[in-house]
């Protein structure tokens, strides 16, 4: 299996280079047919071929008879190059698959994904709508009132965690102890994954199936996690803050969730600006930075409606496009402005 991903990361590079040589004024690019061509005269010229960070490939055809029940938890695929391989059957596979991929993630495991689009998860047909407010201490606050977390490792997996990362930077490069200590990262890490991906699949499937409308933040995310280190000349500040920061904004998953939800709610999810969620009162749509008192406190200080922070953004997010001017229940009110300087005759 992993001569097979040698291989195709050959073939890969070699058809970039090949992209690389076909610019325009210097003939035209060879087509799907002509590169099959000259794959397998690649593979008459070199044995080795024929023979055989993220490693992995993709097969294209597949027949019915590639894939076959072994018993109740296990089946096998057909694999060039390597026969049979058994996998463990966590779901059926969809009926006139044409393809799938094997794939090696970075704790040395084997995963294989067989290719098929799922149809949307259906809405309950009532017209309600949620607005998703996404956090570092609450990965999701809903509207409704209710709290999301994404899990992530235990306290006793997190401090395994650092002292392997401490014995790989001490080690010395090469080393058996070096090679030990990277495998138990390695496989810390796989694991906080899959309980990351897990709750994005729940939750975004509860979601979908609860809600018509789904509302969350239009936010950046690739701009917001950008390193703080800055250059030699111009540094940054705070630099371990924001690196504490971008981490705590992965480990939530928001980006995961939201195009999970993208995909099974296809149509009803809508984005809306971030401004000021914050600090708007749902209740009397009165804006004031004092009323956030902390990181999970809200009491305003014009009608002194308390509640948790982050149900009170999500309850903004819900109104959606009329944030600016509304409350969360979608009642028109006067929206506060600064006192204006008296005019001098």
């Amino acid at each position: 299996m992993l001569r097979h991903c040698s291989d195709a990361r050959y073939v890969w590079n070699l058809c970039v280079e090949q992209e690389s040589e076909y610019r325009p004024g210097r003939g035209k690019m060879p087509r799907f047919a002509e590169r099959c061509r000259q794959l397998t005269e690649a593979r008459a010229d070199n044995p080795w071929l024929k023979g055989g960070q993220d490693e992995g490939f993709r097969i294209v055809t597949v027949t019915p008879g590639d894939v076959r029940r072994l018993n109740r938890t296990h089946a096998a695929v057909k694999v060039p190059k390597a026969g049979w391989v058994r996998f463990r059957w966590s779901r059926p596979v969809p009926g006139g698959v044409k393809s799938f991929r094997v794939t090696r993630d970075r704790a040395g495991r084997w995963h294989v994904a067989f290719a098929a689009v799922p149809g949307p998860v259906p809405g309950p047909g009532t017209g309600t709508v949620v607005g998703i407010d996404r956090g570092v201490k609450v990965s999701a606050a809903l509207s409704t009132g209710e709290t999301l977390h994404c899990p992530g490792l235990t306290g006793r997996e997190a401090r395994r965690l650092r002292c392997a990362e401490r014995k790989t930077a001490k080690a010395k490069r090469g080393s058996g102890r070096r090679r030990k200590a990277k495998a138990t990262v390695a496989r810390l890490k796989a694991r906080e994954a899959d309980r990351r991906k897990d709750w994005a699949e729940k939750a975004s499937t509860d979601l979908a199936r609860r809600f018509d409308v789904i509302r969350v933040e239009d936010l950046d995310i690739k701009n917001m996690t950008r390193s703080a280190k800055g250059t030699v000349e111009q540094p940054g500040r705070n630099v371990a803050q924001k690196a504490g920061l971008n981490r705590g904004i992965g480990k939530a998953g928001w980006g995961l969730l939201v195009r999970r939800l993208q995909d099974k709610a296809p149509g009803r999810v809508q984005k809306v600006p971030p401004a000021y969620t914050s600090q708007r009162c749902s209740a009397c749509g009165h804006v004031a930075r004092e009323s956030r008192e902390s990181q999970a406190a809200f009491r305003c200080v014009a009608c002194g409606f308390a509640c948790n922070a982050d149900v009170n953004a999500a309850r903004n997010i819900a109104a959606g496009h009329a944030v600016k001017a509304r409350g969360g229940d979608g009642t028109a009110r006067p929206v506060n402005r600064e006192p204006q300087p008296a005019l001098l005759a």
